[in-house]
């Protein structure tokens, strides 16, 4: 999810950061803790799927080619199913 919504949100040019992916897997029940999200991000980071850049006080979030590559994968097969960021759906 935090793939798919990091792409959503580069198209609607937007910044999509740690704290968002936070609200919105808490949202969704996956997790309570930001420690979770953090090293959901890291992982993805270390993988080379996502690029993290600091700006203003804040880690955001952008999708790399390899990230685009593993989405797509993941869209193109039947068991994804994409889930609205609470965070997208305000703007």
């Amino acid at each position: 999810m935090i793939l798919f919504w990091a792409a959503e949100a580069e198209v609607r040019g937007v910044k999509y950061n740690i704290t968002n992916a936070f609200d919105d897997l808490k949202d969704l029940n996956i997790t309570r803790t930001k420690q979770s999200v953090v090293a959901y991000v890291e992982a993805l980071f270390a993988l080379c799927f996502i690029d993290m850049k600091e700006e203003r006080n804040r880690k955001n979030i952008y999708l790399s080619s390899y990230g685009a590559d593993a989405l797509e994968a993941l869209v193109k097969s039947s068991n994804f199913k994409t889930n609205k960021s609470r965070f997208l759906e305000g703007l």
